[in-house]
């Protein structure tokens, strides 16, 4: 499952050249101004990238900008200069060859117009730097195609885990119950006891190499939330309660620093009490829990600045 050996020679190849030290140059000088800002792909089949931008605004993010993949490989945007990646949910490429599979194999191999880099190298840059990445449904399969997760000890061009089709056989789009791990590094769900968010998914069951892989996920503390009932107590692997049959009931994860965060249900539809399915017969907080992760993520980089 590990990616070719150019891929894995690039990653090593650009830790110390002179664009990764202006990247935390530029890093630091964001840092001074306390000013975060926040950058939303889209492009190619996204759909969920206006909601991610509105998410990272309420949440305090002091610039949004939403920019497409081309203005990336046209070198117009850059990587290096925000704090906060989001990869929104959708259908990359229209999920040819697999969730995401295509968008993963542009970013690995496009390169950047007249500089000779490639937009992967951007992308490592982001996580040497200490910044955040947040990718959801769609966006979660593209990191892992990608590599980005779970990546055990900072290997971030190796393939462990993948998502595949939903047990269920069909398409689901439902809201699940979700239980947080108090104890994994996380920064996007920092105080957060569960969550009651939608999924809407076709490729949403995690299938891991080996039961290594597991086990050493579960060592790590990067299984964030996992599928759950009302209470949030233990993971199920019931369904409907787990919606695709995810091994361990997983549904996010982080990489080891807790700076990279994937999962399948979608934060960004659950801003506000209105959101949610039963706004008109319970009573809620204004702020929908899904909020919550963005403003962890934001605060966490305040903090770091």
């Amino acid at each position: 499952m590990a990616e070719a050996p150019e891929f894995l020679s690039t990653y090593h190849k650009i830790r110390n050249d002179e664009n990764t030290k202006r990247a935390l140059n530029i890093g630091e000088q964001l840092k001074m101004t306390k000013k975060v800002k926040s950058i939303v792909i889209a492009g190619n089949g996204t759909n969920c990238e206006m909601e991610m931008a509105h998410a990272c605004r309420l949440a305090g993010s002091d610039e949004v900008d939403i920019v497409h993949i081309s203005e990336l490989l046209y070198g117009e945007k850059r990587l290096d200069d925000y704090h906060f990646l989001n990869l929104p949910g959708g259908f990359l490429d229209g999920d040819d060859l697999g969730g995401a599979k295509a968008a993963a194999n542009r970013i690995i191999h496009a390169k950047v117009r007249n500089s000779g880099e490639k937009l992967y190298e951007q992308l490592v840059r982001f996580i040497n730097a200490g910044k955040l990445i947040l990718g959801v449904c769609n966006g979660f399969q593209l990191m892992v195609k990608l590599g980005l997760l779970p990546a055990f000890a900072g290997d971030y061009t190796t393939r462990n885990i993948t998502l595949t089709f939903n047990d269920s056989g069909k398409f689901e789009d439902r809201w699940v119950y979700l239980k947080v791990n108090s104890n994994s590094p996380c920064v996007f769900t920092k105080d957060i006891n569960g969550m009651y968010l939608s999924v809407r998914h076709g490729e949403g069951k995690i299938v891991l190499e080996s039961e290594a892989v597991l086990e050493k996920l579960q060592k790590n503390n990067q299984i964030v939330i996992q599928y759950s009932r009302e209470d949030y107590e233990e993971a199920v692997m019931d369904y409907p309660q787990n919606p695709n049959g995810s091994v361990d009931a997983i549904a996010g994860i982080c990489n080891e620093t807790g700076r990279i965060f994937g999962l399948m249900p979608h934060p960004e539809a659950y801003l506000h009490y209105t959101n949610h399915p039963r706004w008109t017969r319970e009573s809620l907080p204004e702020d929908g829990v899904g909020l919550l992760i963005f403003k962890n993520a934001i605060n966490f980089i305040r903090e770091e600045g």
